[in-house]
């Protein structure tokens, strides 16, 4: 199918948090990557990114979907919930119903909708990673049968064993690394159906291969970074909540309207 229009909503994870920054000085992340992509394909593309860190479910429905709609793109990704699956007191099977009825309401405008399963774990070995593991996947069996029940594509990223590997992850555990999302994007261009090695970064199904083996760290290795971790990103998340307070407050979109993605030659510049 072609696509010549392709708007991304939701979260961190659709800005594109912790990837290399660009032009604009700001993260590219794995939609920026399959923009261009589509570009290049397509002889061209038109692209709106209306994701802001720390969006709740509710929220994206609000704000990001309306006007995602009134743009008239052909594609649209929808990643949104799991902001809401990591507060211990949201009802997880409420979240996923709520996710339903908006993926419903999406595709039934006419677009066709991408979803994603998420990493139920990325590093984390006490019981905190373990409780979050459990709420990921009540989330992750959700997004299956609202594609089953929709017709939505589904990328699935929760299901790899490549992507639980802590070298693809930024140290905070919640967001990829720059080889994640380049992954992801690959992942997503297959979902679409694009096979051409140099769109995906390489052969396909490149994205599901583990990386090569390094040095295991120990358990007293794995109990200082847990420790590590809850002082400089669960400790300050937590915070933010008890103050009402997100990481995504005074923040707009990084393209709230949409821009035209120019092919990539061969050579590797922008057209």
């Amino acid at each position: 199918m072609e696509h010549r229009t392709f708007v991304a909503l939701g979260d961190s994870f659709t800005e594109g948090l912790e990837d290399d920054l660009g032009p604009a000085g700001r993260h590219l992340g794995w939609a920026d990557r399959v923009a261009a992509a589509l570009a290049t394909r397509e002889g061209g593309l038109r692209y709106a990114n209306l994701a802001v860190r720390g969006r709740l479910l509710d929220q994206v429905v609000a704000e990001q979907v309306p006007a995602a709609l009134a743009l008239r793109p052909d594609l649209l990704s929808f990643h949104a919930g799991p902001n809401d699956v990591l507060r211990p007191g949201r009802d997880v099977r409420a979240v996923v119903d709520r996710y339903d009825a908006a993926v419903g309401d999406l595709v039934a405008s006419g677009v066709q909708v991408l979803l994603f399963t998420v990493i139920e774990r990325a590093g984390g070995t006490g019981r905190t990673a373990a409780r979050l593991a459990e709420r990921f996947a009540q989330f992750n069996a959700g997004v299956h049968r609202t594609a089953q029940r929709t017709g939505a594509l589904v990328v699935e990223v929760g299901a790899e064993p490549a992507l639980q590997d802590r070298r693809l992850w930024h140290e905070d555990r919640l967001h990829l690394a720059a080889a994640g999302h380049a992954r992801v994007a690959a992942a997503v261009l297959e979902t679409l159906g694009v096979t051409e090695p140099d769109l995906l970064g390489g052969e396909p199904g490149w994205w599901r291969e583990p990386l090569a083996p390094g040095a295991r760290p120990g358990r007293r290795a794995d109990v200082l970074a847990d420790v590590r971790w809850v002082r400089r990103y669960l400790a300050p998340w937590v915070g933010r909540r008890l103050r009402g307070a997100s990481s995504g407050d005074g923040l707009s979109p990084k393209h709230l309207e949409l821009v035209d993605v120019l092919p990539v030659d061969p050579g590797g510049s922008a057209g």
